[in-house]
C-alpha cells in the first residue's frame, strides 16, 4: 500500500512501530537481568502483536497510538534496568545537582510507581476508544467503563505478578514482583493506576464538555432506564417460554 493511500493515524502507527522496534532492540542489549527482561516483555509481545494484527480492521486514533507508544517506551526502560534499579536519581542529579529521592524524601526506587500511574493515565483513553467504537458506549458509561477496565486489569496484572513470583521464586520472582519490601505495594500500584485513569477521563470529559453541544443530554440519556422489565428469573422465564414455543 502506497503512502498516499494511508490515513494520518496509519502513518503515525507505522512510525511509532518502527521507533518502538528500534528502542526495543537497543534496550534488549545487555539488560540488567535477562530473565526478568524476558518476563517483562511477555505481555508487551502479545500487545504489539495484537495491535499489528488488528491495525487494518480496528486502527486506533493518532492520540491513542501516541499514548500507547509512550507507555510502552516507559515500560521498556523499566524492563531494561529492572524496575527497582532504574537509575532515575542519577539522571536527575546529573541535570540538577540533587537526586529526586533526596528532594522528595523517598527511600525506595519509585520508577514502578510512575509506570503504574502511566498505565491508567495513558491507556484509559485507548480503552475508551474501544468501548465507544465497538460497544457504542456513550455518556456516563463511556467514562466509567474505561476506568473500570483499567482498575480491573491493574488488579489482574498484580495477580499475574504474584503468580509469577510464586512460580519462579528466588531472585527472579522478587525482581519481577518488585515490592522492595513494601507490604502495600500492590495496593499502591492499583491506586496509582486508578488515579491516572481518573485524570485521563476527567480531561476527556472536560474536552467533550467544551466541544460537544449535546454532552449533558447524552450523559442524562445514558443513565435513563431503557428496559423497564427486570431480568434474572423474569428473563429466564421469558426465554424458556420462547424456546418451548419455537
Amino acid at each position: 500500500m502506497s503512502s498516499q493511500r494511508l490515513f494520518p493515524h496509519q502513518i503515525f502507527a507505522l512510525v511509532y512501530f518502527f521507533l518502538f522496534l528500534i528502542l526495543w532492540i537497543v534496550l534488549a542489549i545487555d539488560p540488567h537481568d535477562r530473565s526478568d527482561w524476558a518476563l517483562e516483555n511477555a505481555l508487551v509481545l502479545f500487545l504489539v502483536i495484537g495491535l499489528v494484527a488488528t491495525a487494518r480492521r480496528f486502527p486506533f486514533s493518532t492520540i491513542s497510538y501516541s499514548l500507547l507508544f509512550v507507555f510502552l517506551c516507559i515500560h521498556e526502560v523499566g524492563a531494561h534496568y529492572t524496575y527497582s534499579n532504574v537509575p532515575y536519581d542519577a539522571w536527575v542529579e546529573s541535570l540538577f545537582g540533587n537526586t529526586l529521592n533526596d528532594t522528595m524524601g523517598w527511600e525506595r526506587n519509585h520508577f514502578d510507581r510512575l509506570v503504574h500511574f502511566s498505565y491508567g493515565l495513558l491507556l484509559a483513553y485507548p480503552i475508551r476508544e474501544i468501548f465507544h467504537r465497538v460497544a457504542h458506549v456513550k455518556g456516563f458509561w463511556g467514562y466509567f467503563l474505561p476506568l473500570d477496565v483499567t482498575m480491573s486489569s491493574s488488579m489482574i496484572f498484580e495477580l499475574i505478578e504474584w503468580g509469577a513470583a510464586e512460580f519462579f521464586g528466588g531472585e527472579l520472582g522478587q525482581a519481577y514482583l518488585g515490592t522492595q519490601g513494601d507490604i502495600w505495594d500492590a495496593h499502591k500500584d492499583m491506586g496509582l493506576a486508578t488515579l491516572g485513569a481518573i485524570i485521563a477521563m476527567l480531561v476527556t470529559a472536560g474536552i467533550n464538555v467544551y466541544l460537544q453541544r449535546d454532552f449533558a443530554y447524552e450523559w442524562a440519556e445514558s443513565l435513563r432506564v431503557k428496559g423497564k422489565k427486570p431480568l434474572g428469573d423474569y428473563e429466564i422465564r421469558r426465554l424458556w417460554k420462547k424456546k418451548k414455543g419455537s
